[in-house]
């Protein structure tokens, strides 16, 4: 392509409803794939939107509100001195909101919408969007899923911790239909809980955010670097605490919980005899003799008698490095090979532990200013060799294991996440709000 076409084909790219759709994927950074070829992706656009079956509105001249997305993300924590007072402001406002009657609902059922669609439940959609200041009242109320709409429900879909797709399916009517009462009640316990963890953190401290699946490396008041998570099963929740982070183990063994070998490893086994052997897991007796499987009862809990012990590798449980810190629970946070996870919406699959999203990155941070012979280049170095090492931080840093459901930012955006433990208290007992405010 040479550079007039290359030109003309971007210019006729930002015309019509293909530059629409560019403009809002450029906004949330996906711009790659039009570089390679502008003209077959506008022309790739345009079918997968007349592929759909849905009604397009080709006179939408609406333009992607990138500001309105970009506030949605703030550089400063969650636990920051100011976040109780914002979530206080977030309450007047969402008390205002009950008083006038709430939002209304988006029907359930149908096909999902996007962009291009047209549908009467898109009126229903912009009333709800407008409600909660996701979409600006001059968009109006047509049943035309324009790039306003696309916009406004990708900042939702943010804010309550969605994959922000632009799409209206299942998982986002259900949190558009929550209703604006509840989401009161969720501000209102959190702010007990910030109120519960106002002190003074450290310099520097790393915080988990246990219902967002979201750690937060924070250092002098700023967020350093933000991780995606996965976190405990409803099941087998990770543990609300505070603690220390003490050492790193690169390319760690996995001794095996006594709670996995009873839930899970033993009914493996059963299943598969070879189970072990293809993860590189040996027994070993409380004396250090290696027995093999078959000199055990798989049909009773005697297996949760021994030691069994994962041998480093790509395929270790704790990936390439696992972060200890002080606690009566056995966990830790970790490196994983199953990184697929990340990209999940839900990311409730552990037992108990946290695995962490770009280790490397916060393994580099913890080490940097405590153990300053360790930098980037020699943390990717051990790992790729693989060598087993431990390091022990010259200085602790301090971690929270928190359940926040509701928290509020200086832009005035309220983030939302779910209740997946059923600690929020949302009947008003009062037990719950009570649990972390006692830590």
């Amino acid at each position: 392509m040479n550079l007039f076409s290359e030109r003309f084909g971007i210019k006729f790219l930002l015309e019509g409803v293909a530059g629409r759709l560019f403009r809002s994927l450029c906004a949330l950074g996906f711009t790659a794939p039009l570089l390679v070829s502008t003209g077959a992706y506008a022309q790739s656009a345009q079918q997968s939107l007349q592929a759909s079956n849905q009604s397009v509105e080709w006179a939408d001249n609406f333009d992607i509100a990138t500001d309105h997305i970009k506030e949605v993300k703030s550089s400063a924590p969650t636990l920051s001195p100011e976040t109780a007072d914002y979530i206080a402001v977030a309450i007047d406002r969402y008390q205002r909101i009950v008083q006038a009657g709430g939002w209304g609902t988006v029907s359930e059922g149908g096909k999902a919408l996007r962009i291009g669609a047209k549908d009467r439940r898109v009126v229903e959609l912009r009333r709800r969007l407008i409600a909660s200041s996701d979409l600006e009242q001059q968009a109006g109320l047509s049943d035309t899923f324009d790039s306003y709409v696309d916009a406004a429900l990708r900042r939702f879909q943010l804010r309550h911790g969605l994959i922000p797709d632009g799409v209206m399916g299942e998982g986002t009517v259900a949190a558009l239909n929550v209703p604006a009462h509840v989401r009161l009640r969720q501000l209102e316990t959190n702010l007990v809980r910030m109120h519960a963890m106002s002190g003074f953190l450290g310099d520097r401290y790393v915080m988990v955010n246990i219902p967002a699946a979201e750690i937060e490396a924070v250092e002098d008041g700023r967020v350093r670097s933000r991780h995606t998570a996965v976190v405990g099963k409803i099941d087998r929740q990770t543990p609300i605490l505070n603690s220390k982070i003490y050492e790193l183990n690169f390319n760690p063994y996995w001794t095996v919980p006594v709670s996995i070998i009873r839930k899970d490893l033993i009914p493996k086994m059963k299943q598969d005899p070879e189970y072990l052997a293809k993860n590189n897991i040996r027994i070993f007796d409380w004396k250090g003799n290696e027995l093999t499987w078959q000199q055990i009862d798989w049909n009773t809990d005697e297996a949760t008698q021994y030691r069994f012990t994962q041998d480093p590798g790509s395929d270790n449980s704790l990936g390439s490095v696992r972060i200890n810190f002080h606690n009566k629970h056995q966990v830790y946070l970790h490196d994983t090979p199953s990184k697929t996870l990340f990209g999940e919406g839900y990311r409730f699959h552990s037992s108990g532990c946290v695995r962490v999203q770009n280790v490397r990155e916060l393994v580099t941070w913890l080490l940097e200013s405590t153990t300053p012979d360790w930098d980037r280049s020699r943390v990717d170095s051990i790992i790729r060799v693989g060598d087993r090492e431990d390091v022990k931080l010259k200085k602790q840093i301090p971690l929270y294991l928190t359940y926040i459901t509701a928290w509020a930012n200086a832009d005035g955006v309220v983030h939302f996440r779910e209740d997946i433990y059923d600690r929020d208290d949302l009947y008003g007992t009062g037990e719950a709000a009570d649990t972390q405010a006692r830590l």
